[in-house]
């Protein structure tokens, strides 16, 4: 082992995991004469003490100095722009940047570790030795070697806080894993990237929706996704489901019995139970007929139960949900503090295998003076018992820690809780009984024919118990039988056709559950307690008394609309796949990158389907929860779809909203600091985001819309499904604004619908419209040219014949117009000029023509000054004016091209509309 510092004593700064570990292992450590003895010292945070002491590694003194962390030193997080929920769309999130570092409640245990460094030689690493721990240690060496770049950094490598184990981890000291790291790395990344965009997704999108009944404060609460968490819900509500769609169905079987001087034996019928009632009762008639019961068949044979294999952390889960009925959660706490005391191993291994170099014998000897296994413990030692057993493996050997076993004795630690006292006891006894010979029973089975019909009895006797003596949580019956010989008959005592129902499976119990996560590898060993917590704490599912599990309404509705999608995210394929090349990558088969992009492409192509296919989880939700009338802080419902980045504050993106009152604007998310918005034509009626990127717009990336407009609103040489881009390159959308009402409005200081527009205020709005990519509308008087009828229908009467019908000049492009006729519902044959060039959608109904009215579509003008009396609004049924020259009487044309007064249908007045109309609501 190389040394470093020169000729001097090397000086070492050892960092544990917890401060109860550095604690205990520096106690350890400074028991030698030679030590100097334990020095206490405080850090910059008061509960991360340092030890100090001296120690000799393979004949070097060296000077220690320990100290400690409190799990993981650094967080994995977006970069400041996109952790705002509405700072980007959610789908942004799988290429956001991502960036570690020390939050700031952990600053002061930084400080200290930069301090202890630089004065150090040495970094030995003694955190906890799995993926998790690693991935710690990978930490602390980056904020150690900030401070200190010369540093020799070891590995102590160790299962438990007893001197032997910690003694030869000192002189066997290792590099660190990289792998292992790396494989943390990753999981944290698509952890974060896949459980952010979902979450986001899930609660923006249906939290003000619904009213949701799950919590206190439906307002807040987070419908959260989890790559792990959502498998495991979907395990609870599959079963649920299984269990609420059974039907029971009846069945008939036949029962016999027979008492004798020995006692009483029940033969079941080999065919088990029949559905059929007919054929039930013809068969039980022929035995009735004929109960004679001759004896076909006597077998005797030996029995062996097995002790079960050695501890691991799932096991060590579902024996205390079973046998305690603690949760997996209460289990992890307890077995990490009786860790941490130095009473048991490791508690998180996915090893169920012993190796060679255990062992076994002193852990047996330790517990000899128990006064309750203890004298078994004195059995398993003795070899004239002939007790003991080299115990079997199960297979499993995560190369990092072995099985959980005793570390230490106790009777009973006056602390501890009734959970502590219950879980030490399982693992010593569990630990006894796996070095300890099977329970031998001995079995008689006996086999009977009554009129054709087989029916068998089994008995058992239980010869040595064995290692059931001390494994007192599992039971072997042993139930005798009567002594029959072949050939011998009998008559029945009780032949019996009994009906029962077929039952629906169990819901799962939290032990099920965890089988479940195990055999389709969701989570680690260390992590499923954690995921099952969370299914409890997001009101996901709920528990009851006999630890099984059943799904809230809001867990079954997200299930159930990710199920119609047909995409199978609450499925475990997807995570189990994950899970494997995250190993895959901890031996270096894979590399970090590679599995990065790959399952990151898979989460994003899922997420970009799901969203297309949020009607699903409309549907879903809306089959438990009522519909809610809350709107967000801006007044409008989210549709969720983002459309582009924002134009004005160039930070957040603007969402396709829809008012209260029906209409459709597209808003920045950065409201209320940003007030940028596009206000939609008044005619939508539906409106989409879709996946298709507008060629035209270069400012960015603009998600194109998917409009369906009202018929009855809009001219009818316009068709109602229309696939636009609201950045100011639509023309159609442009025109349509122009005729059905406002288009872009910037509350910064630019007038709302209906209010006056002077000169100066006018002229800012077409400079930000032209700035952000939008359009702004406005109506007056003067958006015409003032002319009499006369002159104006002069104009027309310059007009020629164009392929033998009459026609009249585009007033936009000069070019003579076709004249066409209407086929909508409500202007079926009325006659109509268009113009043929393309670009210009000019068009004016033939009557109107002759009466002076004209609708001019193509070009937005935007007045130096606007008539607010005359103004036409947004909205259903409201279009454009125009004033003849005595200003005694206005024309208007509607949206669909009719003729209609320009009076107030309230007072008269052609100075105003109805909704400005003074007397309005006298």
């Amino acid at each position: 082992m190389a040394g470093g510092g020169g000729g001097g004593r090397i000086r070492a700064l050892n960092v544990a995991e917890k401060p109860s570990v550095a604690k205990a292992v520096s106690q350890i450590l400074s028991k030698n004469p030679s030590s100097g003895g334990l020095r206490v010292r405080e850090g910059r945070s008061r509960y991360n003490k340092i030890f100090d002491f001296n120690y000799a590694i393979q004949n070097q003194h060296i000077q220690m100095s320990f100290t400690s962390v409190t799990g993981h030193l650094m967080e994995l997080e977006f970069e400041d722009r996109y952790r705002k929920w509405h700072s980007c769309d959610p789908v942004d999130l799988y290429q956001a940047p991502v960036k570690k570092f020390v939050p700031q409640d952990k600053s002061e245990i930084q400080k200290t570790l930069e301090e202890e460094a630089r004065m150090c030689q040495w970094l030995i690493l003694w955190l906890d030795c799995d993926r998790e721990g690693e991935n710690i240690a990978f930490e602390v060496v980056e904020v150690c070697t900030r401070a200190n770049r010369h540093l020799n950094i070891w590995r102590a490598r160790f299962s438990a806080l007893i001197d032997r184990e910690i003694h030869y981890a000192v002189q066997h000291l290792i590099r660190p894993n990289q792998l292992f790291a790396d494989a943390v790395d990753v999981r944290q990344e698509i952890d974060l990237r896949i459980g952010a965009s979902f979450t986001r997704f899930q609660t923006m999108l249906l939290r003000d929706a619904f009213v949701l009944d799950c919590a206190s404060d439906d307002q807040n609460v987070i419908l959260s996704y989890g790559p792990c968490q959502f498998p495991t819900l979907g395990f609870v509500v599959e079963r649920f489901w299984e269990n609420q769609s059974h039907e029971p169905e009846e069945f008939w079987s036949i029962n016999c019995t027979h008492n004798s001087a020995e006692g009483t034996a029940t033969f079941n019928w080999m065919r088990g139970h029949l559905f059929d009632y007919t054929s039930a009762t013809i068969i039980y008639e022929m035995c009735v007929e004929d109960p004679t019961a001759t004896v076909t068949s006597v077998r005797q044979q030996e029995k062996l139960k097995y002790p079960p294999h050695p501890l691991s952390t799932i096991e060590l889960e579902k024996r205390a949900s079973r046998y305690f009925r603690m949760s997996s959660e209460q289990t992890m706490k307890v077995a990490e503090e009786l860790y941490q005391a130095g009473f048991i191993s490791y508690p998180r291994t996915e090893t169920d295998s012993f190796s060679e170099r255990t062992d076994l014998h002193t852990i047996v000897q330790e517990q000899q003076e128990h006064p309750t296994w203890g004298s078994y413990a004195q059995r398993l030692l003795d070899p004239e018992a002939g007790l003991w057993r080299n115990p079997s493996g199960g297979g499993h050997d995560d190369k990092a820690h072995p099985p959980i076993h005793p570390t230490k004795f106790s009777a009973g630690e006056a602390r501890w809780s009734q959970d502590h006292h219950r879980l030490y006891e399982l693992v010593v006894r569990h630990y006894l009984a796996c070095v300890s010979q099977p329970a031998i029973g001995a079995e008689t089975t006996v086999e009977i024919d009554i009129a054709g019909e087989q029916f068998s009895a089994s008995g058992r006797v239980i010869i040595a118990r064995n290692y059931l003596d001390v494994y007192r949580f599992e039971t072997w019956g042993g139930s005798v039988i009567p002594t029959y010989n072949y050939g011998q008959q009998f008559t029945p005592t009780t032949l019996t056709l009994d009906s029962g129902v077929t039952r629906p499976p169990p819901l799962l119990s939290e032990a099920d559950l965890l089988s479940c996560m195990d055999k389709a590898g969701i989570g680690t060993d260390a992590t499923m307690h954690d995921h099952i917590k969370k299914l409890l704490d997001r009101f996901y599912a709920t528990k009851d008394s006999n630890m099984r599990f059943s799904p809230t309404t809001l867990g079954e509705a997200l299930v159930m609309g990710y199920d119609d999608m047909g995409y199978e995210l609450w499925k475990p394929y997807l995570r189990a796949m994950m899970e494997s090349d995250m190993k895959a990558v901890s031996i270096g088969t894979k590399r970090k990158a590679e599995v990065l992009e790959t399952c990151l492409q898979q989460m994003k192509a899922c997420f970009v389907d799901a969203r297309v296919n949020k009607a699903k989880l409309f549907e879903a939700m809306a089959v438990f929860f009522e519909r809610s009338n809350r709107s967000d802080a801006s007044g409008q419902h989210a549709i969720g779809d983002v459309v582009c980045k924002c134009g004005l504050c160039q930070e957040s993106d603007m969402m396709l909203r829809k008012k209260p009152d029906g209409n459709f604007m597209v808003g920045c998310l950065g409201y209320p600091q940003c007030r940028n918005v596009v206000w939609l034509p008044g005619s939508v009626s539906e409106a989409t985001v879709t996946t298709n990127i507008c060629s035209t717009c270069t400012s960015g990336p603009v998600y194109m819309i998917q409009f369906k407009f009202r018929r009855l609103e809009i001219p009818p040489n316009y068709n109602v499904d229309h696939l636009g881009c609201i950045g100011g390159c639509d023309d159609i959308l442009k025109q349509l604004v122009e005729i059905c009402g406002t288009g872009f409005r910037n509350n910064s200081g630019v007038p709302g619908r209906g209010q006056g527009h002077t000169s100066s205020s006018n002229t800012a709005q077409q400079s930000n419209s032209r700035s952000t990519g939008a359009w702004q509308t406005t109506h007056s008087s003067s958006s015409y040219p003032s002319e009499t009828p006369r002159g104006h229908n002069a104009r027309y009467q310059e007009a020629s014949v164009q392929n033998g019908e009459p026609s009249i000049p585009c007033t936009s492009c000069g070019a003579p117009c076709n004249l066409r006729t209407a086929n909508t519902q409500a202007n079926r044959g009325r006659k109509f000029y268009s113009c043929p060039a393309q670009g210009c959608n000019f068009f004016v109904w033939e009557d109107a023509a002759n009466g002076g009215a004209t609708v001019a579509r193509g070009s937005i003008n935007r007045s130096s000054a606007s008539n607010p009396s005359t103004r036409g609004g947004r909205g259903r049924g409201r279009g454009r004016g125009r004033s003849n020259t005595s200003g005694n009487d206005v024309t208007f044309v509607s949206a669909t091209g009719e003729p209609i007064s320009g009076r107030c249908f309230i007072c008269g007045d052609p100075s105003h509309f109805a909704n400005a109309c003074p007397s309005r609501g006298r």
